[in-house]
């Protein structure tokens, strides 16, 4: 049988686990926004390992480059590097919110939500169909050599 302390501990932690993933999710891209002054991100190599082994984008290729963009106001061009840059910010905030509620009020908040498995597959639908068009409008954009250049083997 299981103690119902450690069972608490356990979801303490995780909590805090998850606000300080979605702090970082958050900083990394605003220092990356004070350090692009002369806009060095829009021709930088990714840092995706995927992108630099296949010279193509994995579907989360772009939320970093979306955040700093929606960080420095330029929304357009946010909307350009990936579609869910913007809710990532927000999700992350709400995560924040609601983490840090849960761990002062001790109660649970969003469960329901937050583990919807309806939720989560609708969501895993849309990535997968976004990625498709983002990949059937990048071979149609960049020729082989242009692919080849995006990655390592270049």
């Amino acid at each position: 049988m299981i103690s119902t302390d450690f069972t608490n501990n356990k979801r303490t932690i995780r909590k805090i686990y998850g606000i300080i993933g979605a702090l970082i999710t958050l900083i990394v891209p605003f220092f990356l926004m004070l350090d692009n002054h002369d806009h060095h991100l829009e021709t930088d190599q990714s840092f995706c390992p995927f992108k630099m082994v296949t010279g193509f984008p994995c579907p989360g290729c772009g939320i970093t480059k979306s955040l700093v963009y929606f960080y420095e106001g330029d929304i357009y061009k946010s909307l350009s590097y990936h579609i869910l840059g913007p809710f990532v910010i927000l999700f992350c905030a709400t995560t924040i919110v609601v983490l840090v509620a849960e761990l002062i009020t001790k109660r649970e908040y969003f469960t329901r939500l937050m583990f919807n498995k309806k939720l989560a597959y609708k969501l895993a639908y849309f990535l997968a169909f976004y990625h498709i068009i983002r990949l059937v409008l990048f071979v149609k954009n960049n020729s082989f050599d242009d692919v080849l250049h995006q990655s390592i083997w270049f």
